[in-house]
């Protein structure tokens, strides 16, 4: 089991391992628009665990520009296990 912890309250959000994120980013308040990965209005700042992440898209590289470290977008990770500190 997977965990997600939002910095701007401390709440925590367990998800099953290799889950996307962005529904549990939803019910939070991160911003959503289109979920294509193409807007940007879904970025999220990985506070610590982006390991445990799934590996950049080819949208995230293109909107955040490759070797993007601590910046990503929520419609397009995974979980993939291990826990995951986000801020919005």
């Amino acid at each position: 089991m997977a965990k997600l912890i939002f910095d701007h309250n401390g709440d925590e959000t367990d998800l099953n391992d290799d889950s996307p994120i962005a529904e549990a980013c939803e019910d939070a308040g991160v911003p959503f628009a289109c979920t294509e990965g193409v807007c940007g209005t879904c970025v999220i700042e990985i506070k610590c665990g982006k390991e445990n992440l799934s590996s950049p898209t080819k949208e995230e590289e293109d909107f955040l520009g490759e070797g993007c470290s601590d910046e990503r977008l929520a419609c397009q990770c995974r979980i993939k296990n291990g826990t995951v500190r986000i801020s919005f």
